[in-house]
């Protein structure tokens, strides 16, 4: 009788699940890396035009990897969810969220964009059908709940306009169609694919800011310039392929979770690189953020931790049968539909 690989099994998983952890985690730090720069930036481009301009600078990164990489075009199946998630995500989420954040002070712009990974949840239980499983409900809401607290710990440091909380409420909206929209094409194209040509569609969607950019940029300072540049190579080059990558091994309801690590990430940057020190309530609503995340990354039991010791086994004849029912409800290569490749 031939014995079924379990343990090979086993080994092969780990690394694909501390890949996909270091991909999240390089994403989050980038993008919380990304309010730093757009601040400076913000100062002397105009939403449309640092949009372009960060777009153009992904776009080379990534087409020059691309190219290095012989990966060359995704396959047809992949194209509705690439120019559906690079209209959306790449093209309208950075100008309105940039429009967005010159009109309302920063803590409300925290508020209403993180309701963005919420529908995230609620778009791929409906849409993809990931279900909604009890950890991540409650991981998001403490989640969301930091993030609220941060939010108005901050507010009252700007001014704020109807506009502005509309504006950013469609960049929450835009982002999470954008996501969802970006999950289905994984399953039939790389991460670096499927991110290339999405950054190139949001670029091509851009290119009206042309005229915007060119005006800006003449008289931008070098520092606002190479912020813009930094957000093209890593926030948005680097950062949405790791986040690409690490979404075709799991379910974008958790990976919409794990962003709720960022207001902390930009509370510590901000105290760190800008000298500006968080007071105690905005503290207390990043370490929320932070035990959220970590709620809705948390595992169900698997069925070898669940065994009582000294029980024998029963060997091979369900071995099938009882790792289908350990496998928890957010088995990542399920979800995903395989890796993604």
């Amino acid at each position: 009788m031939t014995t079924t690989p379990t343990p090979a099994a086993a080994t092969d998983a780990a690394p694909r699940d501390w890949r996909a952890t270091a991909a999240a985690a390089t994403t989050v730090v980038l993008w919380a890396s990304a309010f730093v720069s757009i601040r400076s930036a913000g100062e002397a481009y105009s939403p449309g035009a640092l949009a372009l301009g960060r777009l153009l600078a992904g776009s080379l990164a990534l087409g020059a990897l691309l190219l290095l990489r012989r990966e060359g075009l995704p396959s047809r199946a992949a194209w509705p969810g690439i120019i559906g998630s690079g209209l959306l995500w790449f093209g309208l989420y950075m100008v309105v969220l940039n429009w967005g954040e010159q009109q309302v002070d920063a803590g409300t712009a925290a508020m209403v964009v993180n309701i963005g990974p919420l529908l995230i949840a609620l778009l791929g239980a409906r849409l993809l059908g990931e279900g909604l499983p009890r950890r991540l409900v409650v991981g998001m809401a403490v989640s969301f709940a930091g993030a609220a607290v941060v939010g108005l710990s901050m507010s009252g440091h700007g001014s704020s306009s109807v506009l502005g909380v509309l504006l950013c409420l469609l960049a929450a909206v835009t982002y999470a169609a954008g996501v969802v929209s970006q999950k289905p094409a994984l399953r039939h194209g790389s991460a670096l694919q499927i991110t290339t040509f999405g950054c190139l569609v949001g670029t091509v969607a851009c290119l009206p800011f042309s005229g915007a950019l060119i005006s800006d940029a003449s008289d931008a300072p070098l520092s606002a310039t190479l912020n813009m540049v930094y957000l093209g190579l890593f926030p948005t080059a680097l950062a949405f392929t790791t986040w690409a990558y690490a979404l075709a091994r799991t379910t974008a309801g958790k990976m919409g979770a794990t962003t709720y690590a960022v207001p902390a990430l930009v509370v510590l940057m901000s105290w760190l690189l800008l000298d500006e020190v968080p007071a105690l309530l905005t503290v207390g609503g990043g370490l929320l953020c932070l035990a959220g995340v970590a709620v809705s990354r948390l595992r169900p039991q698997t069925g070898a931790t669940r065994r009582i010791p000294g029980r024998p086994m029963e060997g091979p004849r369900h071995d099938a049968e009882s790792r289908a029912a350990d496998r928890p409800q957010e088995d990542e290569e399920a979800e995903a539909g395989g890796t993604g490749r």
